[in-house]
């Protein structure tokens, strides 16, 4: 599965003229000026810190750190055309052109953070696609999870583990679904909410905010078929009694306090 592929069909849901072909092409045009560069230079390492340059240096890839809740920072065509994500959808940028050119990237679902891992033979580095591309060794990720979480929070294992494709395409419609909720679009979140449970349809807080969305919509029947599947998931989730009584009042066409439909 191309990663960038998917994330420009997600981008094709806000532009349905959207021309992916012409975008993948432009992933390979970055990646070929890189080898032009290097001529038969083929050390990853140098290969690497090439590839980072001509992104953050001298095609100013940053991060949007004025407006990161801007929905464009989830779209690969708008970041490939501004110049401007989030982490993730940077990191899809560094991920598409390391992999065209060879290198050992993976991507790594850091908390709050995403980054990218370099696994060369003999060493191991931590992209930060957010801070210009920014190198660490992986014993320096407790620094950027102090920087995110005050401190609060001790790095562990799991922190640092691979991110799939499907896990990085499920982590920026989740993004959309949170950027779209907290400016009211429930139409829009909806949408970002099924096509990550095209990916997981077994998540069930998706299936719960799924179901959330259609009764702010007032589409009552898909709400109460939607909210019985969340609770068929977990029948011993800590809410499932409000959620059975607002399946109950969905039935019944009586009102829903806007605060069970809340948090989805």
């Amino acid at each position: 599965m191309s990663l960038a592929r998917g994330a420009l069909l997600v981008s094709a849901e806000e532009y349905p003229q959207l021309p992916v072909e012409l975008y993948l092409a432009r992933l390979d045009q970055m990646a070929e000026e890189v080898k032009d560069r290097l001529a038969d230079e083929t050390a990853p390492l140098v290969v690497l810190q090439e590839m980072l340059e001509m992104l953050f240096e001298r095609r100013n890839f940053r991060g949007n750190r004025d407006a990161y809740y801007d929905p464009r920072n989830s779209f690969l065509n708008d970041v490939l055309d501004r110049g401007l994500g989030i982490p993730l959808t940077l990191g899809i940028v560094v991920l598409e052109v390391g992999w065209r050119l060879g290198l050992p990237l993976e991507g790594v679902n850091f908390p709050g953070h995403f980054l990218v891992r370099f696994k060369g033979d003999a060493v191991e580095l931590l992209i930060d696609p957010f801070d210009g591309g920014k190198l660490r060794f992986a014993d320096q990720a407790q620094e950027l999870l102090d920087h995110v979480y005050g401190g609060m929070v001790r790095l562990q294992d799991a922190f640092l583990r691979r991110a799939g494709k499907r896990d990085m395409l499920a982590r920026l419609m989740t993004n959309l679904k949170s950027v779209y909720v907290n400016v009211g679009d429930h139409r829009r979140a909806l949408a970002a909410v099924e096509r990550i449970l095209l990916i997981h349809p077994t998540s069930r807080g998706d299936n719960r905010s799924r179901g959330l969305l259609l009764a702010r919509l007032g589409r009552r029947g898909e709400a109460v078929e939607q909210l019985e599947a969340y609770l068929t998931l977990a029948p011993g989730a800590a809410d499932a009694e409000r959620i059975r009584g607002m399946v109950d009042s969905l039935r019944s066409g009586r009102p829903v306090p806007v605060e069970d439909t809340e948090d989805p």
